[in-house]
């Protein structure tokens, strides 16, 4: 079985759902999904709508990461606005099949929430920091 060919960064863009705000840029993107690969060896990530959604809920502080090509948007459009709610960062990347590698995992994930941890304390304060200096979408 032939896997698809990589799309780059600029053709994932054409995929993009209308809600997609604020989206990560290229170089964020590689950062957030390297530290959810480091996030992931530590068992420091959430994973899924479900899952993600019962811990924002619960309280749980941490960097929540939305696949922006996931259709139909109804499945997680309420995620940003808890998100908000409760002060916490999120960002867009632009594919969901991206995402759910970096997870570790051979499906595609359309919500990651990577929560702080010492061992990639640096690259997730790196992020961190760039994602709230995201502009938000009115």
């Amino acid at each position: 079985a032939e896997a698809a060919p990589e799309l780059s960064y600029r053709e994932q863009l054409d995929f993009l759902n209308p809600i997609a705000q604020p989206l990560a840029s290229r170089k964020l993107t590689r950062k957030l999904l390297k530290c959810i690969r480091k996030a992931t060896k530590q068992k420091q990530v959430r994973r899924g709508v479900k899952e993600v959604q019962k811990f924002i809920n619960k309280g749980e502080k941490g960097i929540t990461v939305l696949a922006g090509d996931t259709l139909p948007i109804d499945v997680y459009c309420h995620i940003p606005i808890m998100c908000e709610d409760r002060s916490l960062p999120y960002a867009y990347v632009p594919s969901k099949t991206d995402l759910g590698a970096a997870a570790g995992s051979k499906r595609p994930t359309c919500v990651i929430m990577i929560k702080p941890h010492e061992d990639y304390q640096e690259a997730y304060d790196e992020c961190l920091e760039e994602v709230s200096a995201l502009p938000m979408p009115l």
